[in-house]
């Protein structure tokens, strides 16, 4: 269901308040005695003027004065507008000789009518107050929440160009290894080069299309960290194990794409020898609500991950990118363990 905007509360809010003031003015139709003609006249006549308040304070007062911060003279404006209408409510009961009217209508003494025509002034000024009040309101909420919105807009378009810079940094790097990899595997064997190649087209097809609208499926994500393995294969000896472990049935969840690439990055850059067995871990799993991926991979002596390697632009980057896609709904955790050397990154995600 599409939320309501701005202009959507405003009608609604204006609308309910017109009806309000019509059930007010109407109620002496519910007495157990009669008005005459000249009555129900200055009844209409004070609806079309509260309707005019309103729309005076609400287009002109409000925005040009108590938004402005003159709220001194937002006040006395307030208190000339509440003087008009008790004039202009007079000027309606001379014109229609409201007064004489009611008394012969009710058979009621001149002391008595003056009684009644404090507490209708009495009422006007009410209503008028109501109006004012009403008015201001609207205005108010109606200018909060347009400026709510325009932080949210400015924020969502600062989100999407920040990923999109986020993406240009992570994706050429990648690209520029596995390039390298192909182009020294060109000049030897056909078959492998071509499958190479193959492998590479279908990740960048991926990239450049699947991932556009900065959302992909988990299926789509697992498949090109596959991908990527098969690729990374071209570059390992047979000294280093490379254990992938998935779910067997996957629940298509929408995710971040590309979003586990720097951990697997890491892993390679950091936990691979051509001299010392080697080996590197990635492992995901699925729950109803939580998602994890976890990337494990050898060190070796006098080969610690310093901090600014660690945190390098890959990680940086993806880190920025939780924080800006999954605000408080991950947790990323590093761990570099000296005894065991191993290196292990565990990524959980929240999903729905």
């Amino acid at each position: 269901m599409k939320p309501f905007s701005v202009k959507d509360i405003s009608i609604f809010s204006k609308a309910l308040l017109f009806f309000g003031l019509l059930i007010v003015q109407s109620m002496p139709l519910y007495m157990n005695f009669s008005f005459p003609m000249e009555f129900w006249i200055k009844q209409s006549l004070m609806y079309v003027l509260w309707i005019a308040v309103f729309y005076l304070t609400y287009k002109i007062i409000v925005p040009t004065l108590l938004f402005q911060g003159k709220n001194g003279f937002f006040i006395i404006a307030i208190c000339v507008l509440l003087l008009s209408v008790l004039y202009i409510s007079n000027a309606f009961n001379t014109l229609l000789d409201l007064d004489a009217i009611l008394r012969k209508h009710f058979k009621i003494s001149k002391k008595d009518n003056m009684h009644s025509a404090l507490i209708s002034n009495l009422s006007e000024i009410i209503i008028t107050l109501l109006m004012v009040g009403a008015s201001t309101v609207i205005s108010v909420a109606k200018k909060l929440q347009a400026e709510t919105q325009v932080r949210q807009n400015l924020e969502k378009e600062k989100i999407t160009s920040e990923l999109s810079f986020l993406k240009s940094q992570i994706n050429p790097h990648f690209f520029f290894n596995i390039l390298n990899s192909i182009y020294a595997l060109a000049g030897t064997e056909n078959q492998p080069a071509r499958e190479a190649i193959y492998t590479l087209s279908h990740m960048m097809r991926y990239v450049l299309y699947d991932t556009k609208n900065n959302l992909t499926t988990l299926s789509k994500e697992i498949g090109f960290v596959a991908d990527y393995l098969k690729l990374m294969e071209l570059r390992i000896t047979d000294k280093v194990q490379v254990i992938f472990e998935k779910p067997t049935n996957i629940k298509d969840v929408t995710v971040a794409p590309m979003l586990f690439l720097p951990f697997i990055e890491n892993a390679y850059k950091h936990g691979i020898s051509g001299i010392y067995p080697s080996y590197i871990y990635i492992g995901i799993e699925q729950s109803e609500k939580l998602l994890q991926i976890e990337v494990r991979n050898s060190i070796f002596e006098n080969q610690t991950i310093s901090k600014e390697e660690g945190n390098g632009i890959g990680l940086i980057n993806t880190r920025r990118r939780l924080d800006l896609i999954y605000p408080g709904k991950y947790e990323l955790v590093t761990n570099e363990d000296t005894l065991q050397m191993e290196y292990t990154v565990i990524l959980k995600l929240q999903i729905s």
